[in-house]
Order: C-alpha cells, then structure tokens, then sequence
C-alpha cells in the first residue's frame, strides 16, 4: 500500500514539472512580451471650452500626474487631440501609462492621497470633477496591455 502512494505522489509531481515545463515552452513561444498597461479616457469638451479644459490639463491635472509619477503610480501621461467624427466622438484622449497591472491595485487609495496633495482634499477633488462637467463630457475609458511584439 505504501509503495502505490509513493508512486501516485512520484506521478503527481512529474505531472506538475511537466505541466510547468510545457507552460514555459509556450510563452517562449509567443510571438509577443507582455508590456505596459494603458488606460485611455475619452473626453469631449463643450463647445467653446476647448481652451478652458486645456488650462485645466495644463496645470491641476497635469500637476496630480506629475505627484503619481514621483510615487511611482504611473510611468508617464499623455493628451492627444483628436478630430472629432461627430457630435459625441471625443476631441481629446488622457492617456496613462502603468508598468503593470499589479500597480492598479489599490490604486483608488492611493490616488485618494496625491488628490489630497493637489486639490486640498478628495471632497474638493470630487467638487472640481463636478464642475468640469460644465466644459468637458467623460465618453469613456479604457484599460488596455501593450504587447511587444518580438
């Protein structure tokens, strides 16, 4: 009896070193490395407040991602205009870059605390989120992983 469990155990971890072993075999495989995280939101400012959205991006805004590059939340931000298609196609993109997922985690806590830094206090963060709602429409986000091909 003992030799049959000795045996199914043998057989159990030759299983797992194969599975494991096969596993790393296939990601040599891959045509591609996974790579950065990016998180893309797309904005449409009110009509004649293009200007105004800017001056906010160009100092609030780009002032709470300078604060999260230097905690190392993020890698690097970006704003890109875009031409609009229509009426409710986003004229600008936020984009932020993460060097993993692992990063997002908890990451509502700690973005909590850099808005303190800039706005004074998350309520006022939510207060000026309000009130760019009267220059700016949020269409929409999202998160995405950059593959590096090989």
């Amino acid at each position: 009896m003992m030799k049959m469990n000795h045996r199914s155990i043998a057989a159990a971890c030759a299983a797992l070193v194969f599975g494991f072993c096969s596993a790393i075999v296939s990601a040599e495989d891959r045509p591609y490395t996974e790579g950065n995280v990016v998180t893309v939101s797309a904005i449409r400012t009110e009509y004649g407040h293009f200007e105004d959205y800017l001056k906010f991006l160009a100092t609030t805004w780009k002032q709470q991602q300078e604060a999260s590059k230097k905690a190392g939340l993020i890698l690097d931000y970006q704003v890109l205009q875009a031409e609009p298609r229509g009426p409710n196609d986003p004229d600008i993109y936020l984009v932020v870059t993460y060097k993993n997922w692992a990063v997002r985690d908890g990451l509502t806590a700690k973005s909590d605390a850099i808005a303190s830094q800039v706005y004074g206090s998350v309520m006022s963060s939510n207060q000026g989120a309000a009130d760019r709602g009267k220059i700016r429409r949020a269409l929409g986000s999202e998160t995405m992983q950059v593959l590096n091909l090989k």
